[in-house]
């Protein structure tokens, strides 16, 4: 049995910051899902499985109207929903109990929680761990606005594009000063606040890739000029994703959107 269990659409960034720590720490990670189209063919549930003929039923006990992210009606268990009163996901399950614990930097803490304390995953002590959650947290306010950004790359308009660029400086200043003072972005050593500033900023640069999109609504990538401005934030990145553990979730898409060092 699994240490912990997450089921969501994939391939998903998101989960990505999960599986990136369950790496480094040797926790035993299963993931279970299927590409986003797919996911009204589940029973979301603490064992998610394929849906039977009996269980798509649209008047039957599992059938839910979708609210967040997909459309139509999707099959959820009681019991999901006990574990995951949001109804999203990602959506993790751990321990005898089936705990649902949501959000990605949560999984992502409860991923580190797993992990041997000595590797330092979620600092040393309770103060660091505090300073590791900030991080996290500014994290997860930058990528709630990216995401909203992104997919709104065909009908751009100027507030938009002010709210991004706003919450991008604001971002990638306290990356870039944290590593002024520190080799990683909490301290002395990698943690779950370097694993989860790399994947949220490796997945906005993104836009770059939109670059032909947003022009035709006025609009350039915000992160233009991210190598020059921003030389550490750039160099963490690249550090990061040569690393084993990031290779297979990051290194492709920075491939496409990051500058070689010698282009800078």
């Amino acid at each position: 049995m699994a240490d912990l269990k997450i089921f969501s659409y994939l391939p998903n960034p998101r989960v990505w910051k999960a599986q990136i720590a369950a790496v480094l720490g040797g926790v035993d990670l299963e993931v279970v899902g299927d590409k986003p189209r797919a996911m009204g063919d589940w029973l979301w549930d603490s064992s998610p499985r394929r849906l039977t003929p009996q269980d798509r039923d649209p008047t039957g006990p599992y059938a839910r109207t979708s609210r967040r992210g997909f459309q139509g009606t999707l099959y959820k268990t009681d019991r999901f929903l006990r574990a995951h009163p949001f109804g999203t996901v990602p959506a993790a399950f751990g321990g005898p109990e089936a705990c649902g614990i949501f959000e990605s930097n949560s999984i992502l803490r409860a991923v580190a929680r797993l992990s041997p304390p000595e590797l330092g995953l979620y600092g040393h002590g309770g103060m660091e761990a505090s300073r590791i959650d900030s991080f996290l947290d500014a994290s997860l306010v930058f990528a709630r606005e990216a995401q909203v950004y992104l997919l709104a790359a065909d009908r751009m308009d100027a507030a938009l594009a002010g709210r991004m660029t706003e919450a991008y400086g604001f971002f990638l200043d306290g990356v870039e000063n944290a590593l002024t003072h520190d080799p990683f972005v909490a301290g002395e050593q990698l943690t779950i606040a370097d694993i989860s500033v790399v994947c949220d900023l490796s997945q906005f640069l993104r836009e770059r890739l939109m670059a032909d999109r947003l022009a035709a609504t006025g609009f350039t990538p915000v992160s233009e000029g991210l190598e020059a401005a921003y030389p550490r934030a750039t160099q963490h990145l690249r550090q990061l994703t040569a690393r084993p553990a990031f290779v297979p979730y990051l290194q492709h898409s920075l491939e496409q959107t990051l500058l070689p060092a010698s282009a800078v």
